[in-house]
Formats: structure tokens, C-alpha cells, sequence
């Protein structure tokens, strides 16, 4: 016994042309959204040394206070003693 033939699927060359429009259209929907996304990781990186440079000028000119303070304070220290010696 044998079945029925099998017809397959048809798929006209207008429909065809249509699924592959509607393919090309999405990876170019695809590809600007990669490109934007490229461009907002080149800011972020740019931004991000700028942010580091601007980071690293700060603590090189903050870095003598603490010294300063330190010298201060020895001085105040030596003096009190001479002070005290000088007596």
C-alpha cells in the first residue's frame, strides 16, 4: 500500500524575496545598534581616563599636606622640648 504523495511546501519566489528583506532589514536594525553601542563604549572609555587623569592631578597636589602637618608638628614638638631644657 502507498500513501498519499506528499505535496512538500511551496514557497513562491515572492515570499522568499520578502523573508529575505525582512532578514536584511533586521541585521541593519542590528548593525546601527551595534554602532551605537561601539560609540557609547569609546565615550565611556574616553570619559573614564579623563575622570582618572583628572583623579591622579588631585592626589599629587594633596599628598605635601599631610607631610606639611607632620613637619608642623615635629616642630612644635622641638621646640616644646628646647623649651623645657632651656629651663
Amino acid at each position: 500500500m502507498t500513501g498519499p504523495a506528499d505535496p512538500g511546501v511551496y514557497i513562491s519566489p515572492a515570499q522568499m524575496y520578502q523573508e529575505i528583506r525582512a532578514l536584511h532589514d533586521a541585521l541593519n536594525r542590528i548593525d546601527a545598534k551595534l554602532d551605537a553601542l561601539t560609540q557609547r563604549d569609546q565615550d565611556t572609555a574616553e570619559q573614564l581616563t579623563d575622570h582618572e587623569t583628572r583623579l591622579r592631578s588631585l592626589e599629587r597636589a594633596r599628598w605635601p599636606l599631610p607631610s606639611l602637618a607632620a613637619l608642623v608638628g615635629l616642630a612644635a614638638l622641638l621646640l616644646t622640648v628646647y623649651e623645657m631644657t632651656a629651663r
